[in-house]
């Protein structure tokens, strides 16, 4: 399952905000043997999030959004979304009652707004907050509080499936550059996806849905490389 992530919001693009919420999807659709095929970080503008969901889902088999929820003049996202399916904007009857009936707001203390989704969507209930969350054909909508995303998700993540990928890591006491050669030959030689990550050694991570076949792959590559001495 190929998987496109939307994080929205001015402070995410100023650097006021770290994108926290994109690194833990990741990681959670990856455990789930889901691949995140791009990232995007899109300001609070109706035109702008639409533009790229449209094109997201299209392209992927799901698109995961999260942030810009909620009635304030900066929460854009529902508005957004609908436009992006072609659909309009209303108040959500699930979500009138579940706000009712697990919170302590009742109707007439919602802003206005609060309760409105894309028409047709599926609501996401909001249980460590309140504005919530939907899924309209393969895009799914989540807040951008990191408990709320969080929570939300986990409702969900059983939607999320692909064929499950074991890593191993391998590192090496040499320049990244020197390293271009042997990976390349690692590519050819086996059937695993290669990554590598420079720091104090070079990280060599390597994944495949096989096991036997990494553990063929790693065995290979660290027999061939310069390994940190402890």
């Amino acid at each position: 399952m190929e998987v496109a992530l939307v994080t929205v919001g001015d402070e995410l693009l100023a650097g006021d905000t770290v994108n926290t919420n994109a690194a833990w999807l990741g990681r959670r659709l990856a455990d789930r043997g889901a691949s995140v095929e791009r990232v995007v970080v899109v300001p609070d503008s109706v035109g702008e999030i639409a533009r790229e969901v449209n094109e997201l889902r299209a392209a992927y088999d799901a698109v995961i959004v999260t942030g810009g929820l909620g009635p304030t003049h900066d929460d854009m996202t529902m508005e957004a979304v609908a436009a992006a399916v072609g659909v309009s904007v209303e108040e959500h009857p699930d979500a009138v009652e579940w706000i009712a009936d697990n919170t302590d707001y009742s109707r007439a203390d919602l802003v206005e707004g609060t309760t409105h989704l894309p028409a047709g969507s599926r609501l996401l209930p909001n249980e460590a907050g309140v504005a919530p969350g939907c899924a309209v054909e393969n895009v799914y909508v989540l807040p951008g509080v990191p408990d709320e995303m969080e929570a939300m998700f986990e409702r969900i993540e059983d939607e999320f499936a692909g064929a499950y990928r074991h890593v191993a890591v391998v590192e090496a006491d040499e320049p990244e550059s020197a390293l271009v050669e042997r990976l390349a030959t690692l590519r050819d030689r086996f059937d695993v996806t290669v990554g590598s990550y420079p720091g104090d050694h070079v990280r060599v991570k390597l994944q495949s849905t096989d096991e036997a076949e990494l553990d063929a792959a790693a065995a290979w590559l660290r027999e061939r490389v310069e390994t940190p001495q402890r």
